[in-house]
């Protein structure tokens, strides 16, 4: 089982885990041969910001190959031995999970598993990052919240929004969210849940951002999102009479429609630097970087002392809204495509 543990409002002392990360001290490793080399499942405007910091910290050339999570799990299966990643960044926690089982990661030494307070792996291989919990994005000026279902299961029967919603089929959270699902609910009932959205007529969209622009624009009235993607709207749309475009509804205590998504990262078997690399999930889990999640991409930290912009939900509460997922269980990202493609949505 996964262990939860809730955000502690102490500071953590990282200060001797990042001794190694600071300039002066990685002449060394700075004069390395080889980059440290990096999959990313996240995109790359919101992980550049960070991969830029460390460079500036530690003077330590990177690299980063971004895909799909589905799409690198994929490729390091056939790279095998012959992988050049040192570190694999996943954007979903079926993909953190899938990862572990299929034995890609180096177990993580107890210093680093120290750093993070809460959805820590028992297994220990590999290391969260950040949570973002899956909410119902929605227009208060087209639609009125005490309309909008208190189960994220009950939405196909919203009739009022056939062809007003967005969703993302083919993008990894979205997936994370099915797999949720049918691990809370079951194969068929996730089926049934798919086939009666589809009778909604939704707007399928690549991503969350371009969904999001739509919702502003008015092509949609409500879209399944993470919830962070509704604060950069937040912070970068202003109208001139003060109303906000976007709002947050999220769903009655327990609902899949609130789950809460792990990204995280893990140091490769394959790795030939892994100390190094060890070094770069510490950075993640300095201060800086979890403050810099926070205010920047607007994601909640999973360790103590890293600022939590004021408008956003206290992590407690946060959590307190998703559902407990036995996170072992999201291991199946195959089983949740095979529906999804079942479905002509692949």
């Amino acid at each position: 089982m996964m262990r939860l543990h809730h955000l502690v409002l102490a500071a953590l002392v990282i200060a001797p885990a990042l001794a190694g990360c600071r300039e002066g001290a990685d002449t060394g490793a700075g004069a390395m041969r080889e980059p440290l080399v990096i999959y990313s499942g996240r995109s790359e405007t919101l992980v550049e910001p960070l991969l830029q910091l460390f460079r500036e910290q530690t003077g330590i050339v990177v690299e980063a190959r971004y895909g799909s999570d589905a799409e690198l799990l994929a490729q390091m299966r056939e790279e095998g031995a012959a992988s050049p990643a040192d570190v694999y960044w996943a954007n979903t926690t079926g993909a953190l999970v899938e990862a572990d089982a299929a034995g890609l990661y180096a177990a993580a030494p107890e210093s680093l598993r120290a750093l993070p307070d809460a959805f820590l792996p028992e297994a220990g291989r590999w290391l969260p990052a950040t949570v973002r919990f899956r909410v119902l994005a929605y227009s208060p000026a087209r639609v009125d919240s005490s309309t909008l279902p208190s189960s994220v299961m009950d939405l196909p029967r919203q009739a009022s929004l056939r062809g007003r919603v967005g969703w993302t089929p083919t993008y990894s959270s979205f997936q994370d969210f099915i797999s949720g699902m049918r691990a809370l609910h079951g194969d068929d009932a996730t089926g049934a849940w798919i086939e009666g959205m589809k009778e909604l007529a939704p707007r399928a969209y690549p991503s969350n951002t371009p969904m999001l622009e739509a919702l502003v624009a008015g092509e949609i009235d409500v879209a399944l999102t993470n919830h962070y993607y509704v604060y950069r709207v937040l912070r970068d749309t202003a109208r001139s009479d003060g109303r906000a475009p976007v709002a947050v509804h999220t769903f009655a205590p327990g609902d899949v429609g609130n789950l809460a998504l792990v990204t995280g990262a893990g140091v490769l078997n394959t790795s030939s630097q892994p100390e190094l690399a060890q070094r770069f999930l510490s950075f993640l889990l300095s201060a800086a970087a979890q403050t810099s999640a926070a205010e920047t991409v607007h994601e909640y930290p999973v360790v103590g002392g890293a600022a939590l912009p004021a408008y956003l939900l206290p992590f407690e509460r946060a959590v307190s809204l998703s559902p407990t997922i036995d996170l072992a269980r999201l291991t199946d990202l195959e089983g949740t495509l095979r529906i999804l493609r079942d479905a002509d949505l692949l």
